[in-house]
Formats: structure tokens, C-alpha cells, sequence
């Protein structure tokens, strides 16, 4: 089969398309003939070689986590997939296992490929719902999953004024739409281009990456920057407000009069894809892809990743 592999540690430039032994799946996991997948850190950080003396990689090792597509064979012992069923999900590479969920983890053998192996038994797969596309639902996995526990964390209530910084991204343009429906006063960091999308989810004011944060906010989810440089973030917030972050490295407390929150969940205890796929099917939950590339491009996907702006997500198709 086809797939993206990095052939060893190093950047994107010089990741290529391969052909590869197809997986197969041993008991309760399943073969999938993928349709879609998106582009997320991992996929480039991983073979960096940055994560190498924690999380060796095999190589050529195939990125991909998040991935929509048709079940081709069940393993032994599954009973929640079916051949021929349409799912979608996130699952990290197997290399990630000590660092995957600890009671069902999503583990694949990456999903920038032709086929893919998953874990059936855990709740970051689902099946997909009729009217999201394979290339949406693949964008929405990871996005979706974070942007639900975030807004799960914050408990948002109507009329709240929340802060997005690192509004853009992937996560960022499904956070948005979901703070919205809760009926929020989203104020969101965007470069002029992006400004007019980010209005179109549903943020209220829009703000450039250099201009000054606005003061008393209840809420600021910082998206995109690193854990310990939060300080101008925090200052935002009123007294009793709520900082939330998905980045790292775990953040440190720079205010002891606001709630501070680290959101990572890799068990899907605050809810799996099952849950992102209701949002994405009723319209509360709307994908954002800003470029696809077919299979045969997967590598400068990668690299565009990496070294260009984006908005929301970039998707690499296989058929």
C-alpha cells in the first residue's frame, strides 16, 4: 500500500510516499481503508527526533492520528465495528503507548496511509454519522475532542466573556463555535485574513496576535502558546476567572486568585468521538479545512503544517 513515512529522524522536507507491508489487525483491533486524514503536531514532532530518548520511533515510521474511513476486517473479539462500517476517530502511534490513555488507549499504526490499524475497544473512535464527510470528520477527531473537554472544563455559561488566544488553529476553530452555542462573548486572536472566518463561527470581536488583551475576561483558552509563558494571558482574567491550556510544558501558576487547568484527556472521560460526531451531524460542531492534498502530497502537507500559517486543518485524501 501507499503511506507518508518519515525515513528516519528529521523534518518534514524529508518525509516521501512509500510502498508498505499493509497491516493487518490481530484480536480487538481493526483494519480500516482510509478516506481522509488530518495533519496535527505529532505528525511532525514525533520524527523531529525531539521525543527521541522517551518515544523512539521504528522506522519508516507512517504519522498520522486523526482519520476517517471504511472498516475492511475485524480482529478477534470485536463486537462494536463491523466490516464495512463507516468510522472516524484519533489514535496516536504505537510508540506513544506509555503516554496514551491508561484504561482503553487509542493506539494505530498511522493514519497517512491506504490502511491503518486501530484499537477497536476504546472511546476515540465512532462511527460516523450520515452528512459529515470523511475529509470533515477527519478534521474534527483531535479538534473536536479537545475543543468538547475544554469547553467541559470551563463549564461556560451564557453571557460569559471569553478570551481564545491561538484562535486559528485546528482546535481554535472548533473551540469557537462551541463557545458560541453557549452562548459566550468570544473574543478571539486572529491575523487580518483569518478575522472574517473566525466571525463566521461565532466570535465577537476579533484581535491581531501583537494587539494588548482585553482586561476582567471570565474565561482565556490558550491554544497555541507555550505553557510557561501564560503571565499576559492570565493578567486577563477577573478575579475568580478560569485559565485553561492544552500545551506545553504544564503550566505554572502566575495568579493564586484564578483557576488554572491543564486539559488532556486521553480517556475521553469528559466524552469521546461519539459525542464530537452528535455536535458535528445536528451542525453545532462545524469543520474548517483550509487546504487538502491527495496522498501522493501527504509530505508537503506536512511541511506546509510546519512551516506556514494555517487555518484550521489540513487534510491529505487517499481515493
Amino acid at each position: 500500500m501507499k503511506a507518508v513515512i518519515a525515513p528516519d529522524y528529521g523534518p518534514p522536507e524529508q518525509y516521501l510516499v512509500a510502498d508498505v507491508p499493509v497491516p493487518r489487525p490481530g484480536p480487538g483491533q481493526l483494519q480500516v481503508r482510509i478516506a481522509a486524514a488530518s495533519i496535527n503536531p505529532a505528525d511532525v514532532v514525533l520524527p523531529s527526533g525531539a521525543y527521541r530518548d522517551t518515544t523512539p520511533l521504528e522506522f519508516p515510521h507512517v504519522p498520522g492520528n486523526d482519520f476517517a474511513g471504511t472498516v475492511t476486517e475485524v480482529g478477534e473479539g470485536v463486537t462494536a465495528f463491523a466490516e464495512g462500517d463507516e468510522i472516524f476517530g484519533q489514535a496516536v502511534p504505537r510508540a506513544l503507548r506509555a503516554m496514551a490513555g491508561a484504561n482503553r488507549p487509542s493506539l494505530s499504526t498511522g493514519s497517512l496511509a491506504e490502511y491503518a490499524v486501530f484499537e477497536a475497544d476504546t472511546p476515540l473512535l465512532a462511527h460516523r454519522p450520515r452528512g459529515l464527510s470523511a475529509p470533515d470528520a477527519a478534521a474534527l477527531a483531535t479538534a473536536g475532542l479537545t475543543a468538547r473537554a475544554l469547553l467541559a472544563t470551563a463549564r461556560t455559561k451564557p453571557g460569559e466573556t471569553v478570551l481564545v488566544v491561538g484562535a486559528t488553529g485546528g482546535v481554535g476553530t472548533a473551540l469557537v463555535p462551541l463557545l458560541a452555542a453557549a452562548g459566550a462573548q468570544v473574543i478571539a486572536t486572529a491575523t487580518a485574513a483569518d478575522a472574517e472566518i473566525l466571525r463566521g463561527l461565532g466570535a465577537h470581536v476579533t484581535i491581531g496576535y501583537a494587539d494588548d488583551y482585553p482586561a476582567g475576561v471570565d474565561a482565556a483558552f490558550n491554544l497555541a502558546l507555550p505553557g510557561n509563558r501564560l503571565a499576559d494571558v492570565a493578567a486577563t482574567l477577573r478575579t475568580g476567572g478560569h485559565l485553561l491550556t492544552i500545551t506545553y510544558p504544564p503550566p505554572e501558576r502566575d495568579r493564586d486568585d484564578v483557576d488554572l487547568s491543564f486539559v488532556l484527556d486521553l480517556d475521553g472521560e469528559l466524552g469521546g468521538m461519539r459525542e464530537v460526531a452528535e455536535l458535528a451531524a445536528d451542525g453545532t460542531l462545524p469543520a474548517t479545512i483550509s487546504r487538502r492534498y491527495p496522498l501522493d502530497d501527504g509530505p508537503r502537507a506536512c511541511v506546509d503544517f510546519l512551516r506556514e500559517h494555517t487555518t484550521g486543518k489540513l487534510v491529505v485524501t487517499t481515493w
